[in-house]
């Protein structure tokens, strides 16, 4: 069994501690609680040999996960694919670019998998029987798979009119799905209502300390994969906030725990859409305030969260490392989705078409250096969001079963021009 290395929370304004508990913020100044941990426990246990005779998932950094015992859900959920995108640099015009894919991530095709399997575990540990979440979708559909397994029941609130891929993935393991009248913003305060009234543990509300530790496992993942270093650029697409900070938390306690080569110099980068764009307004206008956007209007509603409750850290920490945050139109989330499927095979959704159009643009604007090392962190699978690209997309050309007729169309076929052949900067 696992050693205990998580001690406690500890809220990240004023420095209060407290026990291991299903509570996301400090009675003082209501700041949000962070899990903390004994390193010097880890270091006894932890070291790059260890790690490479674990299983392939983010369970082998287990003694820096806040699960006390074995996980009771999702044993196999980590261990994606660190993609080096030879392809794609060229039409972006870079040297060393990889893709960590986290659309193929068991066992519903996006990163909430990694955060899920923290919370339920720990839900479990905790003595919850019935757990939730307010969805965008992709956690949405990794609660209802994970408690199905875990054998928990789930009450899954989501916003009206998310895409159909993303309904029918909750709905298929037998969850509780709800739809609100409203935006996420709408949806997550009643949650915060549920949770308390009800006492049940809902993993983005009074279990968010542990739900987000799992983030982590892809920062683990990003640098053993590049040979125990950190790369020069990370750019991830930015929700609520908190997949970037805890990337660089995992970046800075393989640094503490001796793990890496070099020290962590890596720049952060965030990524969000015009649509949405608290956190990447907040960066650019330099005044450290996120100012809420009431009606978020874009296509990638995964990322549709005008509120984002780690929209503070987020920003300072893409200004403390040297960072930037842009923000692009729908049409350019479009067109980078393309780009990437086009060149490196990776059906992205529209989270990935965001972080690649914005990495197309801080290229273009010099913030990341074409020949640096750059990490592009792909959070969710194209087949959930089909609806944009449907009135895109061509229909097949229809022909009749004879050489003559294929022999017609193979010159016209093949003048067309690939959108990779065309890549170019983002306005």
């Amino acid at each position: 069994m696992p050693a205990e290395t998580a001690i406690g929370l500890k809220c990240r304004l004023c420095g209060k501690t407290y026990p291991k508990e299903a509570l996301n913020f400090c009675t003082e100044d209501f700041g949000p609680l962070e899990v903390t941990y004994d390193y010097d426990a880890v270091a006894k246990t932890l070291d790059r040999d260890t790690i490479a005779s674990r299983p392939r998932s983010m369970w082998r950094y287990h003694e820096l996960l806040p699960v006390d015992g074995e996980p009771a859900v999702g044993r196999q959920v980590g261990g994606t694919p660190l993609v080096r995108a030879d392809r794609l640099a060229r039409a972006l015009g870079v040297s060393e670019l990889y893709i960590k894919n986290d659309a193929v991530n068991f066992p519903t095709l996006s990163f909430k998998d990694r955060v899920v399997a923290v919370a339920l575990s720990k839900a479990v540990e905790l003595g919850f029987q019935t757990v939730g979440c307010a969805s965008t979708g992709n956690l949405a559909n990794s609660v209802a798979a994970n408690a199905a397994a875990a054998g928990l029941e789930a009450y899954v609130l989501i916003p009206d009119g998310l895409e159909q891929g993303k309904v029918l993935g909750a709905m298929i393991y037998g969850a509780k799905v709800i739809a609100i009248d409203g935006n996420y913003d709408h949806v997550n305060r009643l949650c915060s209502q549920i949770a308390f009234r009800f006492g049940w543990g809902f993993v983005n509300v009074n279990l968010r300390p542990f739900y987000a530790e799992g983030s982590k496992s892809m920062g683990f993942e990003i640098a053993e994969d590049l040979g125990w270093r950190t790369p020069d650029h990370v750019v991830a697409p930015m929700a609520g906030g908190s997949l970037i900070g805890k990337i660089h938390k995992a970046f800075k306690e393989f640094e503490l725990l001796g793990l890496l080569e070099t020290p962590v110099t890596t720049r952060m980068h965030g990524a969000q859409a015009t649509g949405c764009n608290p956190i990447s307004a907040t960066v650019r206008s330099g005044s450290g305030k996120v100012r809420p956007v009431r009606n978020p209007q874009t296509i990638a509603k995964s990322l549709a969260i005008g509120d984002p409750a780690d929209g503070y850290f987020a920003s300072k920490l893409i200004v403390e490392t040297g960072g930037w945050s842009e923000d692009v139109e729908d049409e350019a989330i479009l067109d980078a989705m393309e780009l990437l499927a086009e060149t490196e095979g990776i059906w992205a959704e529209t989270a990935g078409g965001v972080t690649l159009a914005v990495a197309q643009k801080l290229i273009e604007q010099g913030r990341i250096g074409r020949d640096e090392s750059i990490v592009l962190c792909i959070t969710g699978n194209g087949l959930k969001t089909q609806e944009p690209l449907l009135e895109r997309m061509r229909r097949p050309v229809v022909i009749q079963p004879n050489l003559e007729e294929f022999e017609g169309l193979l010159e016209t076929m093949s003048s067309s021009p690939s959108r990779a052949s065309l890549a170019g900067s983002v306005a």
